[in-house]
């Protein structure tokens, strides 16, 4: 029989080096930018256009011309159906000189705008401020769920709290690696932090916990059929009981979202890859550190 956790020490001393990784980027984020992760208008404040074409354009078009007045970072989104001819663009905050010269160059290069439907948005930074604010709670009030459902679910189990303990390590481990491969990605990419950002987060955490959890229930079940085994066997055997399910279970989802970030759109794909980061990074914790 394999002994995963024979090698426990080789394992926590890859993840640590991740760990250190992840926060090196988020440090040199932090000197470039002067935050972990390059922030987006919904936390900046910014602008928002909402364009009507009066004929089929792309999105590429759309975005050069932006890109072409310093919008790099500009996210361009379609609105409704092809049909309907319509896309949001959101950028950093714009002067009016700079609205009218984008709305003629966008009319010279891309196609006519329907002025009558236009419309043109400042977003305060404080809305993205309360939505972290919430988003920080959900985690804080996720993680204390946790610890008390472990410790009520293994009661029965000697030392029990220490599996909701593990659970909350694991999930911070696949956060702090998810967060370090975006402020990578923003400094190399120019990827900025949103509120789709934040859905994959909390994402990354229900992933952290339902591979954990079956471990964990698998260990439970097989410390009474196993009582005169060391206690890192019976950890090793279920392990090992699992890690099909486990391995099954993630690559299908894995696949699906290799094939988004490969043929979807740029808009999504922040999104995608930090789930898959997230994903990748809790199947290893599960198996390996929790």
């Amino acid at each position: 029989m394999f002994n995963i956790v024979e090698k426990r020490r080789w394992y926590f001393l890859f993840s640590a080096t991740l760990i250190a990784l992840s926060i090196t980027a988020m440090v040199v984020s932090a000197m470039q930018f002067g935050q972990p992760m390059r922030l987006g208008i919904d936390f900046t404040g910014g602008s928002i256009f909402v364009l009507k074409f009066d004929q089929p354009v792309s999105e590429d078009d759309i975005r050069a011309v932006f890109v072409n007045y310093g919008l790099e970072s500009a996210v361009v989104q379609p609105l409704g159906t092809p049909e309907e001819r319509t896309w949001q663009v959101r950028t950093r905050e714009v002067t009016a000189n700079e609205v009218s010269n984008l709305l003629t160059t966008l009319e010279e290069q891309v196609g006519e705008i329907d002025r009558d439907a236009l419309t043109f948005d400042t977003v305060e930074p404080a809305v993205g401020s309360e939505v972290a604010r919430a988003a920080g709670l959900a985690i804080l009030v996720a993680a204390l769920i946790i610890v008390v459902f472990m410790w009520f679910s293994f009661r029965r189990v000697p030392h029990a709290f220490r599996y909701g303990v593990c659970t909350i390590a694991g999930m911070l481990h696949n956060l702090i690696i998810a967060f370090g491969f975006y402020a990578l990605m923003g400094i190399v990419a120019g990827w900025e932090v949103d509120a789709l950002f934040l859905t994959a987060i909390l994402t990354v955490i229900g992933f952290s916990v339902q591979d954990v959890i079956v471990v964990f229930d698998r260990i439970r079940e097989n410390i009474p059929k196993h009582k005169t085994e060391p206690y890192e066997t019976v950890v090793n055997r279920s392990i090992l009981e699992t890690i099909h399910r486990s391995l099954a279970t993630q690559l299908n989802a894995m696949f699906v979202m290799l094939a988004v970030i490969i043929f979807g759109g740029t808009t999504i794909r922040p999104f995608i890859a930090t789930m898959l980061v997230g994903m990748v990074s809790e199947t290893y914790s599960a198996i390996f550190i929790a």
